[in-house]
């Protein structure tokens, strides 16, 4: 009995122990490091103009106005409602997918002004699977260049250069493809009225 009774407090202790290590001093000093190291980013890379904070690089938002370069689709609901992020769960052969990526694709080519042969970026069309990404592709960036250009009065070639310039390359220069945050491609445009 003194035996299972030792063995018992050893295994307990451990557990405690354990528990300190990796449920407060590890998370505290990965905490500590990222605010020492990377204050921005622990911090949640909020964009803040004289008003306040409008938003985190890191987290897509809704934008409806013509004047602005619209988010990839979400299949939840966006931060500031109090959602957690996720995807869909439907599968490939879901019918109710398939209609959401219908409608989706006739609401992109009307809203954008283009042709029914033009081929539509997927970004434009499917939720990511966080359902919050910050980023579209050039392509769809492009796409929906005329309508802002149109809805703000500029020419095409001046929403161009500025899609080139919001434009982020690969991560680490190997990782991904180039892509373009929504959030600051749409603050650096309204910097420009």
């Amino acid at each position: 009995m003194k035996d299972f009774t030792d063995e018992f407090k050893r295994a307990v202790m451990a557990v405690i122990l354990l528990a300190i290590v990796l449920c407060a001093i590890y998370p505290l000093a990965v905490w500590g490091v990222g605010k020492l190291f990377f204050p921005e980013k622990a911090g949640g890379s909020l964009l803040k103009n004289e008003k306040g904070i409008v938003g985190s690089v890191l987290i897509g938002q809704p934008f409806t106005s013509p004047t602005y370069f619209h988010s990839r689709p979400s299949a939840v609901a966006y931060a500031g409602s109090e959602a957690i992020s996720g995807g869909s769960n439907l599968g490939p052969l879901s019918k109710e997918l398939i209609g959401q990526a219908t409608t989706r694709l006739k609401n992109f080519r009307m809203e954008n002004g283009l042709p029914a042969s033009f081929p539509v970026p997927v970004d434009a069309i499917t939720a990511s699977a966080s359902g919050l990404d910050p980023h579209i592709t050039p392509t769809n960036a492009f796409a929906q260049a005329a309508r802002v250009a149109r809805a703000r009065g500029w020419g095409k070639e001046r929403v161009m250069r500025m899609i080139q310039y919001a434009m982020e390359g690969k991560q680490l220069m190997i990782f991904g493809e180039k892509r373009v945050n929504v959030l600051q491609l749409n603050l650096a445009m309204a910097r420009q009225n």
